[in-house]
This record gives structure tokens, C-alpha cells and sequence, in this order.
């Protein structure tokens, strides 16, 4: 059997691809972890309708937060935790046709009647999309403002969530968190403990401001310095010191 000098050609580049230096099967990157655990409890999943919409706006609430959070026209902003929408509307009509929506939820039924929702108003400015418990899966340099309304209580892994959600800011990009000032299991989180959790992966906070018509505190934060390993991330530990009955946190 004879071979001409195309096929031999082939034969030899074949051998040389085989030849175990390099894998024929390209493998993902490794996941980064593993994650420290939260030590507090974790709030249990409601129902996406906190109050109706008509008694929030009569406090003010989206746009007394959307004021202090200084959002403007041209902003691209997340809304994490969507539900049914009443930041999502009113972020959209906040940052006009220039700008950008992106309001994202972990229940996909939530997320499908938001949509039906944006579609039925023509809101052409907003994207809706599925995130994950852990990782709100969001682009790259995008953001300038993540909103987090009563949602943050409901993170089961606080220190993943915001190491991933970490490059997805622009540059000046805030995190911005509205929340009640209770135990994380009255779905609340106390603004230490908040604070503490967010310094753990290496954001500063900015600032913190009472919030009574969005029922609690608002609070905003900056990435800060290059995003810790996980490895490297200090969970924030809830301790009683003997005797005062008080907790406190610390990184």
C-alpha cells in the first residue's frame, strides 16, 4: 500500500495533534471557591408583591430612592430581585430612551410575568433575565447603579453573590441597597452586619440615609481595590459578648 505525499502530509499532521502535549478536548476554567458560609440566618422567599404598587408611590418611595441613589437619565441600572416590577417601570421611565433597564429574578415564573409586563408597555429600554441564587450573572463594566430593594435578607450565599456582581460596575458604579432594620429572619438586615458583609469582598460604603417610605434604611457601595480571592474573604462572625445581650460583627 502506497501513499502519496498529500496524504502522508495529513498523516503526520494528525500523529502530531495526537501526540498528548495538548488535550483534544478543551476543559472550562475552574469555579473560583470555595465561598465562606454566612453566619446568620437566611430569609425565606415571599411573594414578589411587597405592598401595592398605587400606596408606594403615594410615599414616594421609587422616587424618593432613584433621588438619593441620583439616578439619571442615560444610566444603565439593574434591578435585582424584580418581581413584579415597580422599580423596573419606574427605573425605565427615570433613565429615558438613552438608557438601559436590566431587572432580573431567580423564579422563572416571576421573571415570565415580568416580561409579559415590559412587553405590555412597550418598555423598549429594558431587558428582563434569569439570575441565579449565587451569581446575578451580569455583564462586564455595565452598571451604573445595581439596585437591591428587601431582597439582600433572601442571598443564602451573601460573599458569592457580591464577588461575582462585583465586575459588572462601571467604574463609578454604586451598589445601591434598600432593606428594613431588623434580623435577617424578620427579612430585614441589620446595616452593621450589611456593612460588614459588603467589606468582606472589598467594596466601601458610601452612604446610608433612613428610608421610612421604602419601609427601612438605603444604603450605597463602591467596589474598592482588586476583588479578594475567595480563599482570602473573612466571613463577618455574629458573636454575644458576655454580659451585654448585644451582637456584634466584625470582619
Amino acid at each position: 500500500m502506497t501513499m502519496g505525499g498529500t496524504g502522508l502530509a495529513m498523516l503526520l499532521l494528525l500523529a502530531a495533534g495526537c501526540d498528548g502535549s495538548k488535550p483534544l478536548i478543551k476543559r472550562e476554567a475552574e469555579k473560583p471557591g470555595p465561598f465562606p458560609a454566612a453566619d446568620r440566618p437566611v430569609a425565606t422567599i415571599v411573594s414578589a408583591r411587597w405592598s401595592n404598587e398605587e400606596a408606594r408611590d403615594r410615599l414616594r418611595e421609587a422616587a424618593q430612592v432613584m433621588d438619593k441613589a441620583e439616578i439619571r437619565r442615560g444610566m444603565t441600572v439593574a434591578d435585582i430581585g424584580a418581581g413584579e416590577g415597580y422599580y423596573t417601570i419606574r427605573l425605565a421611565a427615570r433613565v429615558g430612551e438613552d438608557g438601559r433597564v436590566l431587572a432580573e429574578d431567580i423564579v422563572a415564573a416571576t421573571r415570565d410575568q415580568l416580561a409579559e409586563r415590559v412587553s405590555r408597555e412597550r418598555l423598549d429600554n429594558v431587558s428582563v433575565r434569569l439570575g441565579e441564587a449565587a451569581d446575578p450573572k451580569l455583564p462586564d463594566a455595565s452598571f451604573d447603579r445595581v439596585l437591591m430593594v428587601h431582597m439582600y435578607h433572601e442571598i443564602a450565599q451573601p460573599y458569592e453573590f457580591l464577588w461575582r456582581l462585583r465586575p459588572s460596575l462601571k467604574p463609578n458604579g454604586l451598589v445601591v441597597v434598600v432593606d428594613a432594620n431588623r434580623p435577617t429572619q424578620a427579612h430585614g438586615t441589620p446595616p452593621p452586619l450589611l456593612a460588614c458583609e459588603f467589606a468582606a469582598v472589598g467594596y466601601v460604603q458610601v452612604s446610608q440615609v433612613p428610608m421610612r417610605s421604602a419601609g427601612g434604611y438605603m444604603a450605597t457601595f463602591r467596589a474598592e481595590g482588586p476583588r479578594p480571592e475567595p480563599a482570602a474573604i473573612k466571613p463577618c462572625r455574629l458573636q454575644s459578648p458576655a454580659p451585654a445581650p448585644a451582637r456584634t460583627m466584625h470582619p
